[in-house]
């Protein structure tokens, strides 16, 4: 049986000569009726399919024409039916994000990749650590904290000196961000379970703001995280090329 393709792209030219000629060649369908969505684009726009077309059954393949293309397969007109026949599927949970302004306004968001507090002023901020209702510290002073899932950790919490996280693990990385008290404190392995909050200290003087994939929230009173597993987002991957062996080959580039 044919499948049905729904093919999406950025706006960057590339991807819309891209789009333009698969489309020629394969055709193309409603997501909500397709069989496979195929996103053309870097990683950002892969991101921002899958939020999109979260609720459709379809699962997403990515090929890449942006720049990094980590979540991507690299591109190719001629073979894409053999390519989607042979795909490996990952599937991932996004983290949820409900962060309280110092207005009293309420905001949430997913987070495929991390969420992430950033100072927002010159003074570097201070963040007090909850983990499943415990304190577990008191005061970090740093440009910023963040946590990651295991997809995620390749991307801004490996920048941030985070570990890379198997794809298949349970946990979430805590990174900080340019810590200076306490003086070389890199984060922490929390279980996928884990409930974390940040609350700002001396928001006012220290302001701080929270951004999940690309939603950002100014002047942060606090950030609670944690894994939402009734949300499953399904990529799919050229085998051999899949988020497992991706992770892997990072830490040896």
């Amino acid at each position: 049986m044919t499948q049905k393709i729904a093919f999406m792209a950025s706006p960057a030219p590339v991807a819309q000569t891209a789009r333009a000629a698969l489309i020629g060649r394969y055709g193309d369908a409603d997501p909500e009726n397709a069989d496979v969505i195929v996103a053309l684009g870097g990683d950002g726009f892969m991101l921002q399919t899958l939020h999109g077309t979260q609720d459709l059954p379809a699962p997403v393949y990515g090929m890449n024409r942006g720049t990094i293309g980590f979540l991507m397969n690299s591109y190719s007109e001629t073979d894409l039916r053999d390519r989607l026949a042979a795909a490996e599927q990952e599937i991932i949970n996004p983290l949820s994000l409900r962060a309280m302004d110092q207005a009293g306004t309420l905001h949430e968001a997913l987070a495929i990749n991390e969420v992430s507090l950033l100072r927002a002023g010159p003074q570097a901020a201070k963040l007090r650590i909850t983990v499943d209702g415990r304190l577990r510290l008191q005061e970090l002073v740093c440009d910023g904290a963040l946590v990651s899932t295991p997809a995620g950790s390749t991307a801004y919490n490996y920048s941030a000196h985070g570990p890379i996280l198997p794809i298949g693990a349970d946990v979430l990385a805590l990174t900080a961000v340019a810590a200076f008290r306490p003086r070389r404190w890199r984060g922490a392995l929390l279980p996928k379970t884990a409930h974390v909050r940040f609350d700002v200290l001396e928001p006012e003087k220290r302001p701080v703001m929270a951004e999940g994939d690309s939603h950002s929230f100014a002047n942060v009173d606090w950030v609670e995280i944690r894994s939402e597993p009734a949300i499953s987002h399904r990529i799919l991957f050229d085998p051999g090329h899949g988020l497992e062996e991706r992770l892997i080959a990072e830490q040896f580039t």
